[in-house]
């Protein structure tokens, strides 16, 4: 029996004029992400975007749970692909779900004609196949409110469509329909989480990760290359770059108050970050920042960070409680990558009392007593890039 995935849109449908250039963005993703599976067709009609298998050996199964991360698809369903005849509807489609109805104990039928030349209406369709799925399992029941199963007969332009009802999808827009944002990744919870919701945005996300060998292991390293790859199951290829941080690292130390420290840090982190985003063509940084999670984090920190930047600084989490990031953690697959106890840059030589209201004034004046150009064109000349990705 054929069988194909119809992947539903959510806001790209409203996107006027500028609809067909969205649609064309997240076939090129949808192609992307299946390359390794076999060969489909992709066609996309009525809002829908059709994805067939053309290979009988494909994992449907692995198909489905990949397009379920593919930003701009909102539903998905698996179903068969059948004449629009009652009668093949009925017969074949209590066939394709035989294995969710015999398991279940209650099931209702939803039925949708958007080819109004059907000569059946939408209540007609529903009694038909409600009447067949009950001759064919009488161990059911028909429950309208709760069902275990619901059934779903589509009428489309060209066939008949059966299946057990939709998944979630990943929503947003897709990649690469808001240009490109550089995320500041650590091996932190939160970061990770910012990525994935920009890039949920229609941004095509980039990483950078400073580190400070000896005081970061190459554990620590892997670890966020790790997260890199798991949430390129979501944004596609990640352009991965890594910063040599030990030296500034320890001319802070050196040269700074240490109230300071962590602030003067994340001014130079975004320093590196802006020039190798200025050199790549990336127009924004996003951070994992959430409003006074740490002393780092505090509103006037945040002020004194902002003050060194020439391009927009996208924090997503910034409203979040860390109960809400850690939900989306959980949710692709983050969080236990990010609790393994191997530490990154942010934690070495972090001062015992950090200033929580510092002034903008005297971080500059403290910043200032040292110079730390060389060191900073340095990092960035140094600066290694590899291409990460999950497919």
């Amino acid at each position: 029996m054929k069988e194909i995935i119809l992947c539903k849109y959510g806001e790209i449908a409203l996107k006027g004029l500028n609809k067909s250039s969205f649609e064309s963005m997240m076939v090129k993703s949808v192609k992307y992400r299946l390359k390794s599976l076999g060969d489909f067709e992709i066609y996309r009609s009525q809002s829908t975007l059709y994805v067939e298998p053309l290979d009988e050996d494909i994992d449907v199964d692995e198909v489905s749970d990949r397009l379920s991360k593919v930003f701009g698809i909102v539903k998905l369903c698996r179903c068969c692909v059948l004449e629009k005849d009652m009668s093949v509807i009925l017969d074949k489609g209590c066939e394709y779900l035989a294995e969710q109805l015999d398991g279940a104990r209650t099931f209702k039928v939803e039925a949708k004609r958007s080819d109004k030349r059907f000569a059946m209406k939408s209540p007609e369709i529903c009694a038909e196949m409600g009447g067949a799925v009950l001759d064919r399992f009488p161990h059911l029941k028909v429950d309208v409110h709760d069902p275990d199963v619901t059934v779903v007969v589509e009428i489309r332009e060209q066939n008949a469509y059966v299946h057990a009802g939709q998944t979630d999808g990943a929503g947003g827009l897709p990649v690469g329909s808001s240009g490109k944002a550089m995320l500041l990744l650590s091996g932190g919870i939160d970061s990770p989480v910012a990525g994935y919701m920009i890039a949920r945005r229609g941004a095509r996300v980039s990483a950078i990760h400073f580190e400070a060998p000896p005081y970061t292991s190459d554990r620590a390293r892997m670890k966020v290359e790790k997260l890199a790859k798991i949430i390129s199951a979501y944004c596609g290829e990640i352009d991965f770059y890594c910063v040599p941080f030990t030296k500034i690292q320890e001319l802070l130390r050196d040269n700074c108050p240490e109230e300071f420290f962590t602030i003067i840090m994340r001014r130079l982190m975004m320093e590196i970050a802006q020039r190798i985003c200025e050199r790549e063509g990336i127009q924004a940084l996003i951070t994992g920042e959430s409003l006074g999670q740490v002393a780092s984090q505090t509103m006037y920190a945040m002020v004194c960070t902002d003050a060194v930047c020439r391009m927009p600084v996208f924090r997503p989490c910034v409203g979040l409680d860390k109960s809400e990031i850690v939900e989306i953690a959980r949710k692709i697959d983050t969080f236990d990558t990010s609790i393994l106890p191997y530490e990154d840059c942010c934690t070495v030589f972090t001062p015992k009392h950090p200033r929580t209201r510092p002034k903008l004034a005297e971080v500059e004046r403290a910043q200032q007593s040292f110079d730390f150009e060389p060191y900073i064109r340095q990092a960035v000349e140094q600066t290694s890039v590899q291409y990460i990705k999950t497919y």
